[in-house]
């Protein structure tokens, strides 16, 4: 089976991406995966695809193999687009997701059911050795609840109600997740790629 690498130490994206490249017959390999200790990359981009890019090309050129890399987060129109690049960090470190729920949610205390409009973004960047990287975004829309709600996921699902649901990303089944997703979304924008080059890219 071809593989590509995730740039990720973050056991819940990779569980994502395991499952949404195996569609296509490929196997997506975390670093959580690799025997090799490979550190994180310091996200110190100002935007969602630069923090994706730095990652992708850093780790790509450590293994000289394609590397996938994403940068997602919340942003919450109330907030002016807060959390944003921060959302893993937005309680500050270590990263604590129960902390930036709790933080967000305090934010948004008397902000009405009306106001609480939010999305999901991912940007993804692969970097490919000797070649021009691949950039891909994708959203998905929905609003923030008023406390917690779901066991699923992970980061700010409990409190994330997707477009046309009312159940949080935390309460739905994986499969209707993964099949709204932000990356979901930004993954299907590399179908072509992923089909026509990828066979020759991946090892």
């Amino acid at each position: 089976m071809k593989q590509i690498i995730i740039a990720t130490k973050n056991s819940g994206k990779a569980t994502e991406f395991k499952d949404f490249f195996a569609a296509y017959g490929i196997e997506a390999v975390s670093l959580l995966d690799l025997t090799e200790d490979l550190p994180d990359v310091e996200e110190t981009g100002t935007t969602f695809e630069g923090n994706a890019l730095l990652k992708a090309e850093e780790i790509a050129a450590r293994l000289s193999t394609p590397v996938l890399a994403d940068d997602s987060g919340l942003m919450v129109d109330a907030l002016n687009g807060r959390p944003g690049v921060y959302s893993a960090r937005y309680a500050g470190e270590p990263k604590d997701d129960q902390a930036n729920i709790q933080k967000l949610l305090d934010e948004l205390n008397t902000v009405p059911v009306a106001e609480r409009s939010a999305r999901f973004i991912c940007l993804l960047a692969i970097a490919i050795p000797s070649e021009k990287p691949i950039i891909r975004k994708g959203y998905c829309e929905g609003s923030i609840a008023f406390y917690k709600k779901g066991e699923n996921g992970f980061g700010y699902d409990p409190i994330f109600i997707p477009e046309n649901y009312i159940k949080t990303m935390a309460q739905l089944p994986k499969d209707v997740k993964n099949s709204i997703s932000h990356r979901k979304k930004a993954i299907n924008q590399l179908e072509e790629w992923i089909k026509t080059i990828a066979g020759r890219a991946f090892k």
